[in-house]
């Protein structure tokens, strides 16, 4: 069993950054793959970032996020980070962390386990 819990969001101007954290609970974080998915207004939940378990030396980013968010752990702090530049109003969402087996990270169904979700707004 991993818990979860997101911190770090927050209302932002445009291009501005933020940096969201994930704090997961257990002994076998290293292990888990970490992704991040985020749910606008009225739109259904999709995929931001992942980070594969281990060294997380894999990682996968929407097109929409690509070169402007970066995703990294540190597995010794049970951590998952997303750190947000250049951040747009059409980035604003509910953002939410994510824990699987390290298979699949793109996609949603593929992960077991899931945070509260914290809320990004960014104004224009």
């Amino acid at each position: 069993q991993v818990q979860l819990v997101e911190s770090g969001g927050g209302l932002v101007q445009a291009g501005g950054s933020l940096r969201l954290s994930c704090a997961a609970s257990g002994r076998t974080f290293s292990r888990y793959g970490m992704g991040w998915f985020r749910q606008a207004p009225g739109k259904e939940r999709e995929f931001v970032a992942a980070i594969a378990g281990w060294s997380g030396s894999t990682t996968y980013y929407a097109d929409s996020v690509k070169g402007r968010f970066t995703i990294s752990r540190d597995n010794a702090k049970n951590t998952v980070y997303l750190q947000m530049n250049s951040l747009r109003p059409e980035d604003t969402a509910v953002y939410y962390c994510a824990a699987n087996s390290d298979s699949y990270l793109r996609f949603q169904t593929a992960y077991d386990y899931w945070g509260q979700g914290t809320q990004v707004t960014v104004s224009s």
